[in-house]
């Protein structure tokens, strides 16, 4: 069998793709995060094809993803993303906060090079796995000419890490990216892109330095707007000291005036707040009569993100 001269450094991180079940027919009741990287590699037929080196950085269900481990991933990457001989990196990843790890990694590394999340929406025990094909996948897309920035791939559809939000429960096709679309698609292991790949900028790896080892992160919490919402928890937090706020507002980031109006003497009181919406779609549009800013075009979770890396950096 002929080797693919690319180097891929593949890490994994574990989730429903390293998962075990009781038996193949059951893909809910199973077990995140059970087999290494090794074992979950060498159950892929033709992976044999690809130069890959593996390393396991967690073995953990996405659900309880740490800020250590970001930052372990980051480095890690980092370290990958530096060797010449190597030309990309996969990550295998859990689904449910898989796109708050791309938006990240895309936050502190911008890299020249691709950095592909992967998943599975059954696992590795499943009568028929959806795993092995989604590594295949993000290897084509990691070994690709041109190829750069984070992006996530599943079910053969490429994303990038600015737009990917996990959009069902249990479907295989389980991502979008929206109105935005998605970059492209994976067909017999080649590319079809339909928009370009996330922007690189090296300038971005100097936040790499100010992630915190061991120190509590800043605190963002995330509050929702809805029918009949009120202050009492905006409240609540300022007094335990949150460092910012980012609300999910209904449609075009609107507020119940209750609702608003905790958030606004919080902003006064030194707390940072941010805007978004709970709609899947469409970002929240900045009006002249504003007391609150946008999170331009990032959904909530994102938006999270986003305002904990300018309180670490400012």
């Amino acid at each position: 069998m002929q080797v693919i001269g690319k180097k891929i450094a593949v890490l994994a991180t574990g989730g429903t793709i390293a998962g075990r079940a009781s038996g193949p027919q059951d893909n809910i009741g199973y077990t995140a995060a059970q087999v290494g990287v090794q074992d979950l590699l060498a159950g892929i037929p033709g992976i044999g094809a690809w130069s890959v080196v593996a390393e396991q950085v967690a073995q953990i269900d996405s659900k309880d993803m740490t800020f250590a481990v970001w930052r372990e991933l980051a480095l890690r990457c980092a370290h990958w993303l530096s060797q010449p001989d190597v030309a990309g990196v996969v990550i295998t990843h859990g689904t449910d906060t898989l796109e708050e790890t791309a938006y990240f990694l895309q936050a502190v590394l911008a890299p020249a090079k691709p950095v592909v999340l992967t998943c599975a929406m059954r696992p590795a025990t499943a009568l028929a796995p959806d795993g092995p094909q989604n590594v295949l996948d993000a290897l084509a897309v990691a070994a690709a000419d041109g190829a750069r920035g984070v992006v996530a791939v599943c079910a053969a559809t490429i994303h990038g890490a600015h737009d990917v939000a996990k959009q069902h429960t249990y479907r295989l096709d389980a991502f979008t990216s929206g109105d935005a679309g998605p970059i492209g698609y994976v067909e017999e292991g080649r590319l079809r892109l339909l928009r370009d790949w996330p922007a690189a900028d090296r300038a971005a790896a100097l936040a790499l330095g100010k992630l915190p080892a061991k120190d509590p992160w800043p605190r963002v919490e995330i509050v929702m707007n809805h029918a009949g919402a009120g202050g009492a928890i905006v409240q609540a937090l300022v007094s335990q000291g949150v460092d910012g706020l980012v609300v999910a507002g209904t449609g075009n980031g609107s507020l119940h005036r209750d609702l608003q109006e905790a958030l606004t003497q919080a902003q006064d009181a030194g707390v940072k707040v941010v805007r978004s919406t709970r709609c899947p779609q469409g970002p929240v549009l900045a009006r002249s009569d504003d007391k609150l800013p946008i999170a331009t075009g990032l959904s909530p979770v994102k938006a999270r993100i986003a305002l904990m890396l300018e309180l670490l950096l400012r």
